[in-house]
């Protein structure tokens, strides 16, 4: 069941097409992954869905009903663009952003100790936000995103400012929420976090959908065909009618290359080839990585 939908949604700002036709369906209980070069819509679509612009046509719903006004305070939004007020103290700022989202004083206060002593920030609880690193900064927004403990929760770009430890952190927080309930929109340009988080995806270039479904079964149709071959030496090898060569590169006396064969039935055709120019050390099938997929995606178009 879809805890959210987007249909067909359009959006223009004067004469350019900011999003065109554009639909998502986010399952409930899932971290879906929101994809696509700068410019190609995915924070048009975002500022659609908290109802800070709107749509010149198509229709939103949350839990099957359609997207209203009220609904915005079951959502979750952290923003590329942080927006804390630097010379207010910590923890009065987190709290003052709970009670804006419905919480009462004594509730909020309960669940900001709780996330606070959990993420490590309590005693910067009475500091002001410009003695925060970016780091710290953030792991506060963070907090004040999700306290209210919303249906659907959006994250744009989380990881912005965190050393690898602590982005690790926050991607161990978000599987967590998960795994309480929460579905979650996720956007970002680091396909490494995509294949680590996201059940499914949606891929948008020039404000249109062009990708769309499972990262597994995505990755799956890509690989079709597909294998890594490693080589003693620095061998080349040139496209024929049995593979063709995606990328290759040279590192400590060996040759990588990863090729698309015409088929599952030519493997014992393409290896007696290949054995003419060299020692095979390896071959084996592969899925490429979802960052190899968008770039061909995305460059296929251009």
């Amino acid at each position: 069941m879809a805890l959210f939908e987007a249909k067909n949604i359009t959006k223009q700002f004067g004469r350019f097409t900011a999003l065109d036709d554009v639909s998502i369906s986010v399952p409930e209980q899932c971290i879906y992954g929101l994809l696509g070069p700068n410019g190609a819509g995915k924070t048009t679509l975002i500022r659609i869905i908290n109802q800070i612009t709107g749509p010149d046509s198509g229709e939103m719903f949350l839990n099957g009903q359609k997207l209203k006004t009220s609904d915005v305070t079951t959502i979750g939004y952290l923003p590329e663009e942080r927006g804390l007020y630097k010379k207010m103290k910590v923890g009065e700022q987190a709290l003052y952003f709970a009670q804006l989202k419905g919480v009462s004083k004594t509730e909020a206060m309960g669940r900001l100790k709780y996330w606070f002593k959990k993420l490590d920030i309590i005693d910067w609880w009475g500091k002001k936000v410009e003695e925060l690193s970016k780091g710290m900064q953030q792991k506060v927004q963070f907090i004040t995103t999700i306290l209210h403990e919303p249906k659907l929760i959006i994250f744009d770009e989380p990881f912005t400012g965190f050393d690898p430890v602590n982005t690790n952190i926050i991607k161990n927080e978000i599987l967590f929420l998960r795994e309480r309930g929460a579905t979650i929109i996720f956007s970002t340009h680091n396909m490494g976090s995509v294949e680590e988080l996201c059940d499914n995806i949606t891929l948008i270039d020039k404000a249109r959908t062009i990708l769309e479904g499972s990262v597994d079964e995505i990755r799956s149709k890509w690989a079709a065909n597909e294998f890594d071959l490693v080589l003693s030496g620095d061998v080349q090898i040139e496209d024929n009618g049995l593979y063709k060569i995606l990328n290759r590169q040279f590192d400590n006396n060996k040759s990588t290359i990863r090729l698309k064969t015409a088929g599952s039935s030519v493997t014992n055709e393409i290896l007696t080839e290949i054995m003419k120019s060299g020692e095979i050390i390896s071959f084996n099938p592969t899925l490429p990585s979802m960052n190899e997929i968008f770039i061909r995606v995305v460059e296929s178009r251009n």
